[in-house]
C-alpha cells in the first residue's frame, strides 16, 4: 500500500482520497476523488459499519445530480453485499431521507448528494441510528476502506417505497391553515435542486398560494447556483415575488436541507432573524424552553431569545454537531447563518427546509401582520458576512490559540467554537473551518464606525499572527 499526499493507493489500485472525508459527509469532484471504484469500496465500507452495529436494513436517497443514480447503484450492491437489506426510496431531498429514519424500520441511511456543490461534485451524507455522523466516525470509514475490513454475508434485499406522500400528509395534517386563518400568497425556488419534488404540493395541502419557480431537477442548475445564503441567487426570487405581489419568498439548497427567505418587499431574512421569528412564537406556547444559535449567529438572537422567556444557548458551527447538542439538552430549536433550522417542539429535531417554510406560512397564516411587517420588528445590527483567510492546515489552531491569549487579557472570550470576543460595541468571531483550509471571521457593532474598528482590530492581528507563524514555519 503506497500513500502520495492525502491519498492511498490499495493493492486493487482504488485512490482514496483523504480530503473527501470531511467533518460531516463525504464529498468530492466526481471521476477524480469520487470514482465508481471509489464509491463501490465505500458501500462495503457502509455495509460493514452498519453490520458491526446491528443494523439490518438502511433507507438510500438520491439528488438529481448526473452521477447519483450510478452511485446509487454501486453504493447499494455494496450494502447488500454485507447482507444490509435496503430500502430505495429513489429522488428525494434530503429531508426525506431523514424523514425515512423515523418512519422506516431502518438503523441508518445515505442521501446521495452534492447539496450546493458545483454540479461537477457529489456526496454522501451518512446517518447511524436517527443521527447523521461526524468527525471522527467519518474518519473510521476511511480506515474501513484503506484496511479493506468488509464484512461479507448472505445478500441483503432491496425494496422501492416512496414515502413522499406520508411526508406531505403528515406535515400538512398538522400544520395546515385553520377556518381563520389567512391564505398566504408564496413564491417556492428550489433553484433544480430537489426541493420541488414535494414543497409546493406540501404548501398547497396546506391551503396556501403556490408559484414555483425552477422546479424541475436538472443537474446544471441553469438558472442559479442552488445555495440561498448568496444574495445574488435570490434575485429571480425576488422578481418574481414583486411581479406576483407574493408576501414570501421561500428558497432552498440543491439538496433542501437549508433554507432562504426573502420578505414582500425584498428583505432577505438570515439564519438568526428566522430563529427570532419561530423562538418568539415557540415560546409564547413553551416558556423557559431551550434555544441554540451557532456562534456566528447575531448577539440580538440570544437577547431576543431572553426577552421573550427562553433560555439561548450558543454552539459549535455544523449542523451534526448542532442536532447532537438540540438532543442532549431537549432544546425544541436550533439553527444556522446558513440556513439549517431544527425544529423538535413539535417535529423530529433534523434539518428539513421544507418543514421550516411549512412552519414559517402557518405562522404567518395566524397573524395580521405579513412578514415584511414582522421583519421590521427585528433589532438591527451592522455586521459583516463571514470572511474566509486562507490559512495552511497545521496553522489553523495554533493562530486560534494566539488569537484567545492576545484578548483574553482584556475582554470576556468565548471558546465554545473558535473565539468569540466580545468588546463594548460588538464582538468579533475566529474560528478554524471544518472542512477547508482557512479560518472564517464574522464581526458585529451597534455602528458602522465600530464595525470597522472592531473588524480592522481583529483581522489585522489575525493577519500578523499568519505572517509571524508562516515565516518562522
Amino acid at each position: 500500500m503506497t500513500h502520495i499526499g492525502d491519498t492511498v493507493m490499495k493493492r486493487t489500485d482504488v485512490n482514496i482520497p483523504g480530503h473527501v472525508f470531511r467533518e460531516y459527509d463525504i464529498r468530492g469532484v466526481v471521476d477524480k476523488d469520487l470514482t465508481l471504484e471509489f464509491v463501490s469500496l465505500l458501500g462495503r465500507a457502509l455495509g460493514s459499519l452498519y453490520a458491526r452495529e446491528n443494523v439490518k436494513a438502511v433507507a438510500v436517497g438520491m439528488d438529481a445530480r448526473a452521477s447519483s443514480l450510478t452511485f446509487r447503484d454501486e453504493l447499494v450492491k455494496g450494502l447488500l453485499g454485507s447482507g444490509i437489506d435496503v430500502y430505495d426510496i429513489g429522488l428525494v431531498p434530503t429531508p426525506i431521507l431523514y424523514y425515512a429514519l423515523f418512519n422506516l424500520d431502518v438503523g441508518g441511511g445515505v442521501m446521495i448528494t452534492g447539496s450546493h456543490n458545483p454540479p461537477n461534485e457529489n456526496g454522501f451524507k451518512i446517518c447511524l441510528g436517527k443521527s447523521t455522523i461526524y468527525g471522527k466516525a467519518i474518519q473510521e470509514l476511511r480506515e474501513i476502506m484503506i484496511r479493506e475490513d468488509f464484512i461479507s454475508r448472505e445478500e441483503g434485499t432491496c425494496v422501492t417505497v416512496s414515502l413522499n406522500e406520508k411526508y406531505i400528509d403528515e406535515i400538512c395534517e398538522a400544520l395546515r391553515i385553520k377556518p381563520e386563518g389567512r391564505r398566504i400568497k408564496v413564491v417556492v425556488d428550489a433553484g433544480n435542486g430537489t426541493g420541488n419534488i414535494v414543497a409546493p404540493d406540501l404548501y398547497r395541502c396546506m391551503g396556501h398560494e403556490v408559484i414555483e419557480l425552477y422546479s424541475e431537477p436538472d443537474p446544471t442548475f441553469p438558472n442559479h447556483h442552488p445555495d440561498p445564503t448568496v444574495p445574488e441567487n435570490l434575485s429571480d426570487l425576488t422578481k418574481k415575488m414583486q411581479e406576483t405581489g407574493a408576501e414570501v419568498g421561500i428558497a432552498f439548497d440543491g439538496d433542501a436541507d437549508r433554507i432562504g427567505v426573502v420578505a414582500g418587499e425584498g428583505d432577505i431574512l438570515w439564519g438568526d432573524q428566522l430563529l427570532i421569528i419561530f423562538a418568539r412564537d415557540i415560546l409564547s406556547r413553551r416558556p423557559e424552553a431551550k434555544i441554540i444559535g451557532e456562534v456566528k449567529c447575531s448577539e440580538a438572537l440570544f437577547e431576543e431569545i431572553e426577552k421573550a422567556g427562553g433560555k439561548p444557548i450558543m454552539w459549535k458551527v455544523g449542523h451534526s454537531l448542532i442536532k447532537a447538542k438540540l438532543k442532549e439538552d431537549k432544546a425544541v430549536l436550533a439553527g444556522e447563518m446558513s440556513g439549517h433550522l431544527f425544529f423538535a417542539d413539535t417535529y423530529y429535531g433534523y434539518d428539513d427546509a421544507i418543514y421550516a417554510g411549512a412552519r414559517l406560512l402557518e405562522l404567518l397564516s395566524r397573524k395580521d401582520r405579513t412578514l415584511q411587517e414582522i421583519a421590521e420588528t427585528l433589532p438591527t445590527a451592522c455586521n459583516t458576512p463571514e470572511i474566509r483567510l486562507k490559512c495552511p492546515e497545521y496553522l489553523k489552531q495554533a493562530v486560534v490559540e494566539r488569537i484567545a491569549d492576545l484578548y483574553s487579557k482584556d475582554f470576556r472570550v468565548d471558546r465554545i467554537d473558535g473565539v468569540r470576543v466580545k468588546f463594548p460595541q460588538g464582538w468579533g468571531l475566529v474560528r478554524a473551518s471544518n472542512t477547508q483550509p482557512v479560518l472564517v471571521l464574522r464581526f458585529e457593532a451597534c455602528d458602522p464606525e465600530a464595525l470597522d474598528k472592531i473588524s480592522a482590530d481583529v483581522r489585522g492581528n489575525v493577519e500578523k499572527i499568519l505572517d509571524e507563524m508562516s515565516s518562522v514555519d
